[in-house]
This record gives C-alpha cells, sequence and structure tokens, in this order.
C-alpha cells in the first residue's frame, strides 16, 4: 500500500485527470446522481440563516442545493479537490462561494465555523481520512452537525465497476486501482472503519445507517456507457483515445450494463449506502493521532 504523501498526490492528479468528464455531464450528474445524496441532504436538515460547508462539491449543484435551503441569510460554500470543477461551479453557480483545496492540508475551511457539513460521496475519497475529516469537525462550531454519505461493498453496487471493465480492454493505461483501504468507492465499506476514523477525527454521536437507492435515467444505452465512464477511472483514457476506440470502449460498457437496462424504459442502477451521521465535538487541545495503515 503507498504511503499518505503518494496517495494524496495520487488523488490530486487523478481528479486534475477526471475534471472534464465530471464538468461535461454536470448536468446529469446533478439529475440522475441526486439519490446518492438525498438521504444526507433530506438528514442535514437545512434552515434559514444556517452556515453550511459542502465536502466535495464537484461541479456545485448540491451547494447550490443547500444554498437554496439556507436563503439569503445563510451561507452555502462547497471546497473540492479539483480546480477545473470549482471554477465549472463559479460559472454554474455565481452567487455561491467555491474554494478549490485539498481538506487533508487545512487546519480548517475558509468560512468556518459552519453550523453543519454535508458530503456526497467523498468521505471514502480521502488519502488520509481522519486528517481531512479532522479538518471538517474544525470547521464546525462545537455542536456541529455532519451528514455524508458513501458506497458500501462491491456487492451491492455492481453497476459501478462494470463500465470501466467494459470499457479498459479497449483503451490504454489505466490509473491504479485502489489497493485495500486506500482511497476508492468501497474504502468506507466497512462501517467499524467508519466509526474509528470520526471518532480519532474529534466527532461524537456517529451514527452509521444503511440505504439502498436507485439511479435512474434514460433508455440511452451509448450515452449512459458514455456518461459512466468518463466519470470513472477510465475517463481520461477514454478522451484521449482515437474515435474507434471509444466506440469500441462504449460497446463494451454497453453490454455490461445491458442487465441494469429495462429496453423503453432506461437504466436502473442500484446503490448501496451508508448514511453517516456525526456531531463536532470541542476542540481537542491534544495530537490528533492519523489513522494507522501499517497493519
Amino acid at each position: 500500500m503507498a504511503d499518505t504523501a503518494a496517495l494524496r498526490s495520487r488523488n490530486a492528479a487523478f481528479w486534475a485527470g477526471a475534471a472534464a468528464g465530471w464538468i461535461r455531464h454536470a448536468d446529469r450528474q446533478d439529475e440522475v446522481g441526486r439519490p446518492l445524496g438525498a438521504a444526507a441532504m433530506d438528514r442535514l436538515t437545512a434552515r434559514p440563516a444556517e452556515r453550511i460547508l459542502d465536502v466535495g462539491c464537484g461541479c456545485g449543484g448540491t451547494t447550490a442545493e443547500i444554498a437554496a435551503a439556507v436563503g439569503e441569510t445563510g451561507a452555502a460554500i462547497g471546497v473540492d479537490i479539483a480546480e477545473a470543477m470549482v471554477n465549472a461551479a463559479r460559472q454554474r453557480y455565481p452567487g455561491i462561494r467555491f474554494h478549490s483545496a485539498d481538506i487533508e492540508t487545512l487546519d480548517a475551511v475558509p468560512g468556518a465555523p459552519f453550523d453543519a457539513v454535508f458530503s456526497r460521496m467523498t468521505l471514502m475519497l480521502l488519502a488520509d481520512p481522519v486528517a481531512g475529516c479532522t479538518t471538517i469537525r474544525r470547521s464546525l462550531r462545537p455542536g456541529g452537525r455532519l451528514a455524508a454519505t458513501v458506497f458500501r461493498d462491491s456487492g451491492v453496487n455492481p453497476w459501478l465497476s462494470a463500465a470501466m471493465l467494459g470499457a479498459a480492454p479497449r483503451l490504454g493505461p489505466l490509473p491504479p486501482l485502489p489497493v485495500g483501504d486506500e482511497p476508492g468507492p468501497f474504502s468506507f465499506a466497512d462501517p467499524a472503519r467508519i466509526t474509528r476514523i470520526l471518532t480519532a477525527a474529534g466527532f461524537t454521536a456517529i451514527t452509521i445507517t444503511p440505504c439502498d437507492v436507485a439511479l435512474e435515467t434514460t433508455d440511452d444505452a451509448d450515452a449512459v456507457a458514455e456518461w459512466l465512464i468518463e466519470v470513472g477511472p477510465a475517463g481520461a483514457a477514454y478522451r484521449t483515445a482515437l474515435p474507434t476506440a471509444q466506440a469500441s470502449a462504449r460497446a463494451g460498457a454497453v453490454r455490461l450494463l445491458d442487465r441494469f437496462r429495462e429496453p423503453g424504459a432506461g437504466y436502473r442502477l442500484p446503490a448501496g449506502l451508508w448514511l453517516v451521521t456525526a456531531n463536532a465535538a470541542g476542540t481537542p487541545t491534544h495530537h490528533e493521532p492519523r489513522e494507522d495503515k501499517s497493519q
């Protein structure tokens, strides 16, 4: 397993390369991907005049939803590691504040303290999740609340790998896939690990609840395949491939995604999530430990 510095560098490079696909499909991500964060958004119960941070804001759709809830008397601020996505968010939502930063390296997010933090499918992608979650806790007022979603295991998210496996043989080299607890879609599959991380980061009242949702989209096999390829680990290789290789990659993904398709109705992609909630304890004065990755 790579050390934290190497994982952090790999993360930054991956998201810099992946950003173009997320920007291109931002509207689809907002609409079709909304169920991935809906449970956390509902549990967040954003109220007028609150200050709320969106960690892993991407192209800004979830931040805009929070901004509508807190109103003009409140504030919604988005933060993401991908500078290109943050720039896209600023263009899409010019009245909202966005920051491009790696939260693992911040003492607190600009604009802190916040009343609450929302995060859709991001905590599992942190190179050092204790460091990142500690920054989140420091960015909250004492007693402030966290509501987040992450994927459970691969068995309840079978479509996630389908597009990549179908496309990969037709494309060039892909980024290394995560090993063990390295950042990736299933690194938070174990709820005991989530509890350890959040406890080490200074959170209390931790709850982890299973949540099953489905992403529903149109019956356009080529477009669905391209979307899932472009926002996944094969996205950068796909965008630099020749048109013939791109068409072959889409065809490979279409074949593996076919079991999630109802002809004439569209695709239904089942997703198994954890809804994670917690409260920020008061700021401790002792050294906050990193997660031990040596075992």
